[in-house]
């Protein structure tokens, strides 16, 4: 049996501005020049970053350190994470320079009108500088991000109305390779946004698409539009325990018609019941065993609908959503009134269920 390559991990963009920071101050007070920084996270765990380049300037000192998100897939990978660090007359203080986004809309762990620098990290910034700079001496910090603006077109802050920039985050330091969890995470706040907004119900749906179909073609408010990607249950038990009583579930019929059938994690590699749910739905409308293979046959759910057009067997879809709505309800054990609405790839609604009327309704969600 072939081994497994066990893959590497790397660190936060917390930890880089936190090794960064270190190796400026360290140059600014004693005059030595660091090859690597050691700083330590919330658990008390040490982590050892490298050094790209220290170099003086009028009466600071600017640090450089490459990003390394070891072999995670992560958009910030790579990218350059500075820190200019010049004395003050108390404290220390951190900011958000270049590169680093600013927060303008509520709901998230850093206030608006902030940089993008998370309590922990911004916490771990400190922390590896405190034991250099004299009690008597204030520290300012501004870390940077080169390229950071290009990045963040990348990544979920534009939804989240972080603008001009990448946010520095991590609650360890430690980026741990092809971590799901931290994937799924990081999706959440977007339905603490919704909640800050004031949004009683919101809507989930997998992607872009989707999200943008629910606000032209459903009138749903833009900061009500949650992306779940593949993470279907998970994102409806977020709701859940954030006290979101009303989800509309929308995107694309073959995603949804998997939550029909059970699949609460949609990912191709993980579930997928699409035809069979198709195929089983039409039997129960009296489609003939040819019509039932014909749709098992089918390459995709798009060729599925065109087979479920031709033999006049469309009312399959609002059986399907039902039923997904159904199914997504239990799954939650009865705390959320979910809805479904049902797309095709050109944006038309292909069916809505009845508890996505009612809430469109009540909450006055209408084109």
């Amino acid at each position: 049996m072939a081994k497994t390559k066990k893959l590497r991990p790397g660190f936060t963009t917390g930890a880089s501005a936190a090794a960064a920071a270190q190796a400026a101050a360290v140059k600014l007070f004693t005059g030595e020049t660091i090859q690597r920084a050691r700083v330590t996270n919330p658990q008390g765990r040490e982590i050892i970053v490298p050094i790209k380049n220290i170099r003086s300037y009028g009466d600071g000192v600017f640090a450089t350190v490459i990003k390394d998100g070891g072999d995670d897939p992560d958009i910030t990978n790579g990218l350059e994470i500075t820190a200019a660090v010049s004395k003050s007359e108390t404290g220390i203080t951190v900011v958000g320079g270049p590169g680093v986004g600013t927060v303008t809309k509520p709901g998230l762990q850093v206030p608006v009108g902030e940089p993008a620098i998370n309590p922990v990290p911004r916490q771990m910034i400190i922390e590896a500088v405190r034991k250099i700079v004299p009690e008597d001496v204030g520290l300012r910090i501004e870390i940077g991000v080169p390229g950071g603006i290009e990045a963040a077109r990348k990544t979920l802050n534009p939804k989240l109305g972080i603008i001009r920039g990448i946010s520095i985050l991590g609650t360890t330091g430690i980026v741990e390779p092809m971590s799901e969890d931290a994937f799924k995470r990081s999706l959440v706040p977007q339905i603490e946004m919704a909640k800050a907004y004031g949004h009683s119900a919101i809507c989930l749906t997998p992607g872009r698409m989707g999200e943008r179909w629910a606000a032209e073609k459903l009138g749903i408010p833009q900061e009500a539009i949650v992306q779940m990607s593949n993470f279907v249950g998970y994102m409806l038990n977020a709701c859940a325990e954030l006290e979101i009583r009303n989800v509309i579930l929308t995107g694309h019929h073959s995603k949804l018609t998997k939550v029909a059938a059970g699949c609460f994690h949609t990912h191709n590699k993980v579930s997928d019941a699409r035809l069979e749910t198709l195929a089983a739905m039409a039997g129960l409308l009296g489609a003939a065993r040819p019509v039932i293979a014909e749709l098992l046959e089918a390459n995709t759910s798009e060729a599925a609908l065109e087979v479920l057009r031709a033999y006049g067997l469309l009312e399959v879809l609002p059986m399907i959503a039902a039923r997904a709505a159904t199914r997504a309800m239990d799954h939650v054990f009865g705390e959320l009134r979910v809805g479904v609405v049902m797309f095709n790839m050109a944006g038309d609604v292909l069916a809505i269920d009845s508890n996505a009327e009612l809430i469109r309704r009540e909450m006055k969600w209408q084109i």
